[in-house]
């Protein structure tokens, strides 16, 4: 992905007609499928300068596929007026710096931080043995297995990477799944039990925790699911995921 800036400079008395057409000029943006999303801002200290930031999927994109899509057309009639108005139009690449602030706890520490996790599975691998259905996939589990598990939730909920230094990452837990040929029943199980694990120990069951909650927990195990099959071939090498408050996008196999 690729992100543009275009910086304006309006005068006081078009700012309003300015944010107007943009609101208008918008619709078509929104439509067009290289927009990955977009922002207008406006500078508190100096009124009369604007920032429109767009994520594109990439510059090419944006310069072959947008500009000479259906899309443009009504994006720029909008707009046109203000084209005198730019200060600045270039394509800007990330470097990799990035992160979040703490104004928004992480889930980890919304669910009580790793004691929380440990409480979790140490109930859930409890019923999990002596459940018929898929008791039989643990047989003969190691007694760290919860603590591992906790581990690798409190990384993914947005803890310290206690998995990815101590047991491997991403390698190591696809290994688990790999050749097990999991079946959807036996899937929805797990699912079933960490769910009634949850609300055993009391992790928090506001509705916005535990949708964001369910929503790894259905992602995880989905594609546990799919790497479990014969013949599948999974990448070897991924980061952890790191699990917030929104959601994931779609999957694209380019992604």
């Amino acid at each position: 992905m690729i992100v543009e800036y275009i910086r304006y400079r309006v005068p006081a008395e078009r700012a309003e007609e300015f944010e107007a057409a943009y609101r208008r000029a918008a619709v078509p943006l929104a439509g067009a499928p290289q927009c990955v999303d977009y922002e207008l801002t406006r500078c508190v200290d100096e009124p009369a300068c604007y920032v429109l930031r767009i994520t594109w999927t990439s510059a090419e994109d944006h310069l072959q596929g947008f500009r000479g899509g259906p899309d443009f057309a009504a994006f720029l009639a909008e707009i046109r007026p203000y084209v005198t108005d730019i200060e600045e139009m270039r394509h800007y690449e990330s470097t990799g710096v990035r992160g979040r602030g703490s104004s928004v706890p992480t889930l980890y520490d919304w669910a009580g931080g790793q004691a929380a996790f440990e409480r979790l599975t140490e109930a859930f691998y409890g019923h999990v043995l002596k459940d018929d259905l898929i008791g039989p996939l643990f047989a003969g589990m190691d007694p760290r297995h919860p603590s591992y598990v906790a581990m690798w939730l409190g990384e993914v909920f947005g803890g310290p990477d206690r998995y990815t230094r101590e047991r491997g990452g991403y390698p190591r837990m696809l290994s688990q799944h790999v050749g097990k040929g999991i079946t959807e029943p036996q899937r929805r199980r797990w699912v079933n039990l960490l769910l009634d694990a949850a609300d055993e120990v009391g992790l928090p069951g506001d509705p916005e925790f535990r949708a964001a909650f369910l929503c790894y927990i259905e992602w995880g195990t989905r594609l546990a699911f799919a790497n479990s099959q014969p013949g599948a071939t999974p990448p070897a090498q991924a980061p952890v995921p790191r699990w917030g408050w929104g959601v994931a996008p779609p999957y694209t196999p380019e992604n």
